[in-house]
Protein backbone atom coordinates (compact mmCIF):
# COMPACT_ATOMS: atom_id res chain seq x y z
CA UNK A 1 0.00 0.00 0.00
CA UNK A 2 1.00 3.52 -0.97
CA UNK A 3 2.46 5.24 2.54
CA UNK A 4 0.43 8.35 1.97
CA UNK A 5 -2.72 6.27 1.67
CA UNK A 6 -1.21 4.09 4.59
CA UNK A 7 -0.89 6.81 7.07
CA UNK A 8 -4.26 8.66 5.74
CA UNK A 9 -5.74 5.27 7.05
CA UNK A 10 -3.66 4.93 10.47
CA UNK A 11 -4.97 8.59 11.32
CA UNK A 12 -8.58 8.19 10.32
CA UNK A 13 -8.46 4.91 12.98
CA UNK A 14 -6.55 6.71 15.12
CA UNK A 15 -9.54 9.37 15.46
CA UNK A 16 -11.69 6.40 15.41
CA UNK A 17 -10.29 5.07 18.75
CA UNK A 18 -10.41 8.85 20.00
CA UNK A 19 -14.06 8.56 19.66
CA UNK A 20 -14.41 5.41 21.36
CA UNK A 21 -12.24 6.76 23.70
CA UNK A 22 -14.44 9.74 24.87
CA UNK A 23 -17.95 7.36 24.65
CA UNK A 24 -16.06 4.98 26.61
CA UNK A 25 -14.65 7.56 29.37
CA UNK A 26 -17.61 10.15 29.49
CA UNK A 27 -18.39 7.72 32.64
CA UNK A 28 -15.48 8.83 34.48
CA UNK A 29 -16.48 12.46 34.45
CA UNK A 30 -20.07 12.41 34.80
CA UNK A 31 -21.23 9.25 36.38
CA UNK A 32 -21.53 10.64 40.06
CA UNK A 33 -22.96 14.03 38.82
CA UNK A 34 -25.60 11.87 36.60
CA UNK A 35 -26.39 9.77 39.92
CA UNK A 36 -26.44 12.40 42.63
CA UNK A 37 -29.15 13.89 40.23
CA UNK A 38 -26.91 17.29 40.09
CA UNK A 39 -26.89 17.26 36.30
CA UNK A 40 -29.44 15.92 33.56
CA UNK A 41 -28.21 12.82 31.34
CA UNK A 42 -27.93 14.76 28.26
CA UNK A 43 -26.78 18.69 29.63
CA UNK A 44 -23.70 16.03 31.74
CA UNK A 45 -22.20 14.42 28.24
CA UNK A 46 -22.88 17.74 26.06
CA UNK A 47 -20.98 20.09 29.12
CA UNK A 48 -18.13 16.98 29.06
CA UNK A 49 -17.87 17.38 25.68
CA UNK A 50 -17.00 21.04 25.58
CA UNK A 51 -14.47 20.79 28.38
CA UNK A 52 -13.04 17.65 26.91
CA UNK A 53 -12.71 19.64 23.94
CA UNK A 54 -11.11 22.88 25.94
CA UNK A 55 -8.71 20.36 27.56
CA UNK A 56 -7.18 18.85 24.44
CA UNK A 57 -5.23 22.46 24.51
CA UNK A 58 -3.41 22.61 27.95
CA UNK A 59 -0.45 20.27 27.59
CA UNK A 60 1.40 17.99 25.17
CA UNK A 61 3.58 16.22 27.94
CA UNK A 62 1.54 12.92 27.48
CA UNK A 63 1.52 13.01 24.03
CA UNK A 64 5.55 13.21 23.93
CA UNK A 65 5.33 10.03 26.42
CA UNK A 66 3.52 8.01 23.74
CA UNK A 67 5.16 9.27 20.66
CA UNK A 68 8.50 8.71 21.76
CA UNK A 69 9.00 6.93 25.30
CA UNK A 70 6.93 3.76 25.25
CA UNK A 71 8.00 1.79 21.70
CA UNK A 72 11.17 2.78 18.86
CA UNK A 73 9.68 5.16 16.66
CA UNK A 74 13.05 3.91 14.41
CA UNK A 75 12.18 -0.26 14.35
CA UNK A 76 8.10 0.14 13.08
CA UNK A 77 5.60 1.15 10.68
CA UNK A 78 2.50 2.99 9.94
CA UNK A 79 1.34 -0.47 9.50
CA UNK A 80 2.05 -1.88 12.89
CA UNK A 81 0.77 1.06 14.54
CA UNK A 82 -2.38 0.63 12.46
CA UNK A 83 -2.59 -3.10 13.96
CA UNK A 84 -2.11 -1.55 17.40
CA UNK A 85 -4.79 0.40 17.39
CA UNK A 86 -7.13 -1.97 15.91
CA UNK A 87 -6.51 -4.40 19.12
CA UNK A 88 -7.14 -0.87 21.17
CA UNK A 89 -10.23 -0.37 19.24
CA UNK A 90 -11.99 -3.77 19.95
CA UNK A 91 -10.65 -4.33 23.52
CA UNK A 92 -12.47 -0.29 24.17
CA UNK A 93 -16.01 -1.67 22.44
CA UNK A 94 -15.63 -5.58 23.88
CA UNK A 95 -15.84 -3.73 27.43
CA UNK A 96 -18.12 -0.93 26.52
CA UNK A 97 -20.72 -3.82 25.76
CA UNK A 98 -20.37 -5.07 28.64
CA UNK A 99 -20.39 -2.00 30.94
CA UNK A 100 -17.01 -2.64 32.11
CA UNK A 101 -14.80 0.96 32.72
CA UNK A 102 -11.77 -0.36 31.62
CA UNK A 103 -8.83 1.54 30.84
CA UNK A 104 -8.85 3.27 26.97
CA UNK A 105 -5.44 4.28 27.91
CA UNK A 106 -3.89 0.92 28.55
CA UNK A 107 -5.81 -0.70 25.60
CA UNK A 108 -3.91 1.85 23.36
CA UNK A 109 -0.81 0.91 25.87
CA UNK A 110 -1.39 -2.84 25.08
CA UNK A 111 -2.21 -2.57 21.58
CA UNK A 112 1.19 -0.74 20.52
CA UNK A 113 3.09 -3.07 22.97
CA UNK A 114 2.01 -5.78 21.06
CA UNK A 115 1.96 -4.98 17.58
CA UNK A 116 5.76 -3.18 18.02
CA UNK A 117 6.91 -7.23 19.69
CA UNK A 118 5.33 -9.20 17.09
CA UNK A 119 6.76 -6.74 14.57
CA UNK A 120 9.80 -6.02 15.58
CA UNK A 121 10.99 -8.32 18.39
CA UNK A 122 10.94 -7.23 22.26
CA UNK A 123 14.25 -4.57 21.85
CA UNK A 124 11.34 -2.26 20.21
CA UNK A 125 9.39 -2.16 23.64
CA UNK A 126 10.95 0.52 26.08
CA UNK A 127 10.00 -1.54 29.45
CA UNK A 128 11.51 0.64 31.34
CA UNK A 129 9.68 3.62 30.39
CA UNK A 130 6.58 1.52 30.65
CA UNK A 131 7.13 0.92 33.97
CA UNK A 132 7.90 4.20 34.74
CA UNK A 133 5.44 6.32 33.48
CA UNK A 134 2.14 3.53 32.88
CA UNK A 135 2.67 0.20 35.02
CA UNK A 136 3.35 2.11 38.35
CA UNK A 137 0.99 5.24 38.09
CA UNK A 138 -1.90 2.22 37.35
CA UNK A 139 -1.02 0.80 40.87
CA UNK A 140 -0.54 3.91 42.75
CA UNK A 141 -3.46 6.13 40.77
CA UNK A 142 -6.37 4.64 41.77
CA UNK A 143 -5.15 3.75 45.74
CA UNK A 144 -4.06 7.74 45.99
CA UNK A 145 -7.35 8.72 44.68
CA UNK A 146 -9.10 6.10 46.38
CA UNK A 147 -7.71 7.20 49.81
CA UNK A 148 -8.18 11.26 49.26
CA UNK A 149 -12.00 10.32 48.52
CA UNK A 150 -12.40 8.62 51.62
CA UNK A 151 -11.05 11.09 53.49
CA UNK A 152 -12.74 13.88 51.52
CA UNK A 153 -15.52 12.28 52.02
CA UNK A 154 -15.69 11.79 55.60
CA UNK A 155 -14.47 15.15 56.38
CA UNK A 156 -17.57 16.09 54.12
CA UNK A 157 -20.09 14.51 56.41
CA UNK A 158 -18.60 15.97 59.80
CA UNK A 159 -18.82 19.24 58.97
CA UNK A 160 -22.54 19.51 57.44
CA UNK A 161 -23.68 16.69 60.07
CA UNK A 162 -25.73 19.51 61.54
CA UNK A 163 -26.67 21.82 58.57
CA UNK A 164 -30.38 21.22 56.88
CA UNK A 165 -30.71 18.03 54.53
CA UNK A 166 -31.77 20.04 51.61
CA UNK A 167 -29.63 23.05 51.79
CA UNK A 168 -26.53 20.24 51.87
CA UNK A 169 -27.73 18.57 49.01
CA UNK A 170 -28.18 21.50 47.10
CA UNK A 171 -24.52 22.73 47.90
CA UNK A 172 -23.15 20.07 47.19
CA UNK A 173 -25.21 19.55 43.67
CA UNK A 174 -23.57 23.03 42.85
CA UNK A 175 -20.43 21.85 44.00
CA UNK A 176 -20.44 18.62 41.91
CA UNK A 177 -21.68 20.88 38.60
CA UNK A 178 -17.54 22.55 39.26
CA UNK A 179 -16.02 19.55 39.77
CA UNK A 180 -17.31 17.09 37.31
CA UNK A 181 -16.62 20.57 34.95
CA UNK A 182 -12.78 19.97 36.14
CA UNK A 183 -13.07 16.30 35.77
CA UNK A 184 -14.05 16.85 32.18
CA UNK A 185 -10.93 19.23 31.42
CA UNK A 186 -8.74 17.04 33.19
CA UNK A 187 -9.73 13.77 31.37
CA UNK A 188 -9.68 16.14 27.72
CA UNK A 189 -6.22 17.13 28.79
CA UNK A 190 -5.12 13.33 29.70
CA UNK A 191 -6.48 11.21 27.15
CA UNK A 192 -6.70 13.52 23.79
CA UNK A 193 -3.07 13.35 23.96
CA UNK A 194 -2.62 9.83 23.54
CA UNK A 195 -4.12 10.17 20.44
CA UNK A 196 -1.83 13.17 19.63
CA UNK A 197 1.18 10.98 20.51
CA UNK A 198 -0.13 8.25 18.07
CA UNK A 199 -0.47 10.11 15.24
CA UNK A 200 2.93 11.69 15.74
CA UNK A 201 4.26 8.62 16.19
CA UNK A 202 2.65 7.70 12.89
CA UNK A 203 3.78 10.51 11.12
CA UNK A 204 7.37 9.74 12.58
CA UNK A 205 7.28 6.63 11.51
CA UNK A 206 6.98 7.21 7.88
CA UNK A 207 9.11 10.17 8.08
CA UNK A 208 6.91 13.07 7.73
CA UNK A 209 8.03 14.20 11.05
CA UNK A 210 11.50 14.36 12.71
CA UNK A 211 11.95 12.30 15.80
CA UNK A 212 11.42 13.58 19.07
CA UNK A 213 8.52 16.29 17.65
CA UNK A 214 5.52 17.67 19.65
CA UNK A 215 1.87 17.09 17.97
CA UNK A 216 1.22 19.77 15.30
CA UNK A 217 -1.57 22.00 15.55
CA UNK A 218 -3.87 20.08 13.15
CA UNK A 219 -3.25 16.67 15.20
CA UNK A 220 -4.22 18.48 18.09
CA UNK A 221 -7.49 19.74 16.88
CA UNK A 222 -8.40 16.56 15.49
CA UNK A 223 -8.04 14.34 18.08
CA UNK A 224 -10.09 17.24 20.21
CA UNK A 225 -12.70 17.07 17.92
CA UNK A 226 -12.75 13.27 18.29
CA UNK A 227 -12.62 13.06 21.43
CA UNK A 228 -15.48 15.85 22.06
CA UNK A 229 -17.83 14.01 19.65
CA UNK A 230 -17.45 10.51 21.21
CA UNK A 231 -18.04 12.22 24.15
CA UNK A 232 -21.38 13.67 23.40
CA UNK A 233 -22.52 10.49 22.32
CA UNK A 234 -22.57 9.09 25.87
CA UNK A 235 -21.23 6.21 26.91
CA UNK A 236 -24.41 4.93 29.07
CA UNK A 237 -23.44 1.35 29.68
CA UNK A 238 -20.54 2.49 31.53
CA UNK A 239 -21.57 5.48 32.88
CA UNK A 240 -24.90 3.30 34.78
CA UNK A 241 -22.01 0.92 36.21
CA UNK A 242 -20.47 3.68 37.25
CA UNK A 243 -22.86 5.77 39.05
CA UNK A 244 -25.15 3.40 40.44
CA UNK A 245 -22.98 0.11 40.42
CA UNK A 246 -20.26 0.24 42.80
CA UNK A 247 -22.09 2.31 45.10
CA UNK A 248 -25.02 4.09 46.18
CA UNK A 249 -23.57 7.89 45.35
CA UNK A 250 -24.72 10.72 47.54
CA UNK A 251 -24.13 14.30 46.28
CA UNK A 252 -21.21 15.07 49.12
CA UNK A 253 -19.81 11.83 47.19
CA UNK A 254 -20.27 12.80 44.73
CA UNK A 255 -18.43 16.23 45.27
CA UNK A 256 -15.31 14.31 46.91
CA UNK A 257 -15.04 11.69 44.40
CA UNK A 258 -15.09 14.31 41.49
CA UNK A 259 -12.64 16.52 43.34
CA UNK A 260 -9.89 13.84 44.32
CA UNK A 261 -9.94 12.51 40.20
CA UNK A 262 -9.52 15.97 39.05
CA UNK A 263 -6.66 16.84 40.84
CA UNK A 264 -4.88 13.28 40.14
CA UNK A 265 -5.50 13.53 36.50
CA UNK A 266 -4.52 17.30 35.84
CA UNK A 267 -1.40 17.32 38.07
CA UNK A 268 -0.15 13.41 36.48
CA UNK A 269 -0.77 14.95 32.73
CA UNK A 270 1.11 18.02 33.14
CA UNK A 271 4.07 15.34 34.65
CA UNK A 272 3.83 13.65 31.73
CA UNK A 273 2.72 10.53 33.28
CA UNK A 274 0.01 8.69 31.28
CA UNK A 275 -2.55 7.77 33.75
CA UNK A 276 -6.17 5.84 32.95
CA UNK A 277 -9.11 8.22 33.97
CA UNK A 278 -11.38 5.10 34.38
CA UNK A 279 -8.43 3.88 37.16
CA UNK A 280 -8.66 7.31 38.97
CA UNK A 281 -12.17 7.58 38.94
CA UNK A 282 -13.08 4.45 39.61
CA UNK A 283 -10.70 4.35 42.88
CA UNK A 284 -12.79 7.60 43.64
CA UNK A 285 -15.71 6.23 43.86
CA UNK A 286 -14.73 3.17 45.50
CA UNK A 287 -12.85 5.73 48.57
CA UNK A 288 -16.18 7.58 48.38
CA UNK A 289 -17.94 4.19 49.42
CA UNK A 290 -15.95 3.52 52.09
CA UNK A 291 -15.64 7.02 53.79
CA UNK A 292 -19.03 7.13 54.05
CA UNK A 293 -20.78 5.44 57.38
CA UNK A 294 -23.15 2.53 56.08
CA UNK A 295 -22.69 3.15 53.05
CA UNK A 296 -22.35 -0.33 50.53
CA UNK A 297 -20.05 -1.01 48.20
CA UNK A 298 -20.40 -4.08 45.55
CA UNK A 299 -17.61 -5.16 46.07
CA UNK A 300 -18.49 -7.99 43.13
CA UNK A 301 -18.50 -5.20 40.70
CA UNK A 302 -15.36 -3.62 41.82
CA UNK A 303 -13.73 -7.17 41.52
CA UNK A 304 -14.86 -7.53 38.35
CA UNK A 305 -13.54 -3.99 37.45
CA UNK A 306 -10.04 -4.67 38.43
CA UNK A 307 -10.21 -8.26 36.68
CA UNK A 308 -10.88 -6.07 33.45
CA UNK A 309 -7.66 -3.75 34.06
CA UNK A 310 -5.12 -6.45 34.89
CA UNK A 311 -6.90 -8.32 31.73
CA UNK A 312 -6.59 -4.77 29.08
CA UNK A 313 -2.98 -4.74 28.45
CA UNK A 314 -2.12 -8.05 27.65
CA UNK A 315 -5.33 -8.60 25.95
CA UNK A 316 -4.79 -5.55 23.81
CA UNK A 317 -1.84 -6.67 23.28
CA UNK A 318 -2.75 -9.65 22.14
CA UNK A 319 -5.19 -8.56 19.59
CA UNK A 320 -2.80 -5.92 18.60
CA UNK A 321 -0.35 -8.51 17.87
CA UNK A 322 -2.61 -10.66 15.73
CA UNK A 323 -3.09 -6.98 13.68
CA UNK A 324 0.62 -6.16 13.20
CA UNK A 325 1.02 -9.72 11.85
CA UNK A 326 -1.85 -9.66 9.36
CA UNK A 327 -0.49 -5.28 8.21
CA UNK A 328 2.88 -7.16 7.59
CA UNK A 329 1.44 -9.05 4.44
CA UNK A 330 0.99 -6.15 3.10
CA UNK A 331 -2.28 -4.24 1.80
CA UNK A 332 -4.60 -7.55 2.05
CA UNK A 333 -3.27 -8.15 5.12
CA UNK A 334 -3.92 -4.25 6.07
CA UNK A 335 -7.46 -4.31 4.31
CA UNK A 336 -8.89 -7.65 6.05
CA UNK A 337 -7.73 -6.66 9.78
CA UNK A 338 -9.36 -3.50 9.05
CA UNK A 339 -12.88 -5.18 7.91
CA UNK A 340 -12.34 -7.67 10.57
CA UNK A 341 -12.63 -4.92 13.37
CA UNK A 342 -15.22 -3.01 11.62
CA UNK A 343 -17.52 -6.25 11.54
CA UNK A 344 -16.84 -7.07 15.17
CA UNK A 345 -17.86 -3.18 15.97
CA UNK A 346 -20.78 -3.78 14.07
CA UNK A 347 -22.07 -6.74 15.81
CA UNK A 348 -21.62 -5.51 19.31
CA UNK A 349 -23.82 -2.42 18.26
CA UNK A 350 -26.59 -4.61 17.22
CA UNK A 351 -25.80 -6.47 19.57
CA UNK A 352 -26.28 -3.86 22.27
CA UNK A 353 -29.62 -2.26 21.15
CA UNK A 354 -31.08 -5.62 22.41
CA UNK A 355 -30.81 -4.16 25.96
CA UNK A 356 -30.02 -0.84 25.65
CA UNK A 357 -29.00 2.05 28.48
CA UNK A 358 -30.16 5.51 27.68
CA UNK A 359 -30.99 8.61 29.35
CA UNK A 360 -34.04 7.86 30.33
CA UNK A 361 -33.11 4.53 32.43
CA UNK A 362 -29.52 5.56 33.44
CA UNK A 363 -29.99 6.16 37.27
CA UNK A 364 -31.35 2.47 37.13
CA UNK A 365 -29.01 -0.14 39.26
CA UNK A 366 -27.54 -2.72 36.87
CA UNK A 367 -28.91 -6.44 36.99
CA UNK A 368 -25.63 -7.25 39.15
CA UNK A 369 -25.98 -4.60 41.50
CA UNK A 370 -29.34 -5.38 42.23
CA UNK A 371 -29.40 -8.76 42.31
CA UNK A 372 -26.01 -8.86 45.42
CA UNK A 373 -26.30 -8.29 48.90
CA UNK A 374 -23.37 -5.52 49.38
CA UNK A 375 -20.50 -5.66 51.76
CA UNK A 376 -21.07 -2.79 54.36
CA UNK A 377 -18.26 0.10 54.59
CA UNK A 378 -16.16 -0.18 57.10
CA UNK A 379 -14.93 3.58 57.70
CA UNK A 380 -16.76 5.16 59.68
Amino acid sequence: MDIGLLVIAVIATALIFDFTNGFHDTANAMATSIATGALRPKVAVALSAVLNLAGAFLSVQVAKTISSGIVSDTMITPAVIFGGLLGAIIWNLLTWFLGLPSSSSHALFGGLIGAAWIAAGPTAVNFGKIVEKILVPAVASPLIAGIVAMIATWISYRMTRNADPETNKKGFRYGQTVTACLVSLAHGTGDAQKTMGVITLTLVTAGMLPSGSIPPLWVILSAAVAMALGTYAGGWRIIRTMGKGITEIESPQGFAAETSAATTLLLSSHLGFALSSTHVVSGSVVGVGLGRRLSEVRWSVAGQMVLAWGLTLPAAAAVGAGGAALTSLGTPGVIGAGAFAAILGAGLYLASRRNPVTPNNINEEPAAGRSEKPAAAVAS
